[in-house]
């Protein structure tokens, strides 16, 4: 294993004090906590918080700031925060229009937000909560009940943090939430594991001409192996699964995510965009907002992942509303 690492239990604190120092004008850390708040407080309008375990770097800290996240709470390595650290970030969320949670649905994350929830309520803060199962590669995955949240977790944040930007209520983000999740389908491909530096080896091993569908980013199983293909070959792969899902027609609107798992270079990814962007064209699709980077990592995995929304009410703009981040 070779890491720019100390020791291996000291990597969230060090990484969180390195990230609140290289952008301390946008963010700050809440002493004694792994909570990571935006600076820029949008007084007298909805917080959003969002988080869970670290190794998914931008995610979520990267998105903390005017017209995204309030607050992100970091646990360990692929670790859900425990509630107390959530209703710390609720907490520093709250400026008087209530708290949304946006959290990805894995079991731990789930039920350790929702009591940080009812314990914010005890506080008298109000907090509604979206949960995001976006990944359409398998159901009922190791630590998750139904369909994993990934990357289409980071369009959630920036939908909803333009309406609370706007200054819309609770009520009304929470309503936004519930129908566009649904609207979110995301499924990816890996062609080698992620390392825990804890665990020092990969959590999975391909072979070197081998690869993997489905793959979460917690290194959880996929819904086939098979030898590596051209790029338009996953992209074909990954487009029909979506098409399947969306069942969509000539001429309906979508926004386009492709994001990097960790170790897959920008210029593959613009491979792939291309690909996809061919096959798009094929279907009569209008592909209205779209996006390529390192968004929701899986540390050191090598792969990627395509997310579609189809866009509805003007969901377009607020994926376009201006945000001061680090890594929008």
């Amino acid at each position: 294993m070779k890491k720019i690492i100390n020791q291996p239990e000291e990597i969230l604190n060090q990484m969180l004090e390195g990230l609140s120092f290289a952008y301390s004008d946008l963010v700050e850390r809440i002493n004694e906590t792994d909570v990571i708040v935006r600076k820029d407080k949008n007084e007298g309008k909805v917080g959003l918080v969002s988080g869970g375990g670290s190794g998914h770097e931008p995610s979520h800290a990267g998105f903390v700031g005017k017209g995204m996240l309030s607050a992100a709470v970091c646990g360990e390595i692929f670790t859900s925060p425990t509630p107390d650290q959530v209703l710390e970030g609720i907490k520093a969320a709250d400026t008087g229009a209530g708290v949304m949670l946006i959290i990805k649905n894995y079991s731990g994350d789930v039920m350790n937000f929702e009591m940080a929830k009812d314990m914010a309520e005890m506080e008298g803060i109000e907090v509604e909560t979206i949960i995001v199962d976006d990944d359409i590669a398998v159901e009922d995955s190791t630590y998750t009940a139904g369909r994993r949240g990934v990357a289409g977790t980071v369009l959630v944040h920036k939908i909803l943090g333009a309406y609370a930007d706007q200054g819309k209520s609770l009520k009304e983000v929470k309503e936004v939430a519930d129908k566009l999740v649904p609207n979110i389908k995301t499924i990816g491909v890996a062609l080698s594991g992620a390392t825990v530096p804890a665990v020092g080896k990969p959590g999975f091993v391909l072979e070197a001409d081998e690869m993997e569908y489905g793959v979460g980013i917690h290194g959880e199983p996929g819904y086939r192996k098979e030898k590596l293909q051209p790029s338009k070959g996953l992209a074909l792969e990954l487009v029909e699964k979506l098409k399947g899902e969306f069942a969509w027609k000539q001429g309906d609107k979508y926004a386009v995510l492709v994001n990097g798992l960790g170790s897959t270079p920008l210029m593959e990814q613009f491979v792939f965009m291309n690909d996809v962007k061919e096959l798009f064209d094929k279907e009569g699709l209008d592909i209205e907002f779209k996006k390529v980077g390192d968004l929701m990592t899986s540390i050191d995995m090598a792969g990627l992942s395509l997310t579609m929304v189809k866009l509805e009410d003007n969901w377009k703009d607020q994926l376009n509303h201006p945000v001061t981040t680090i890594a929008w």
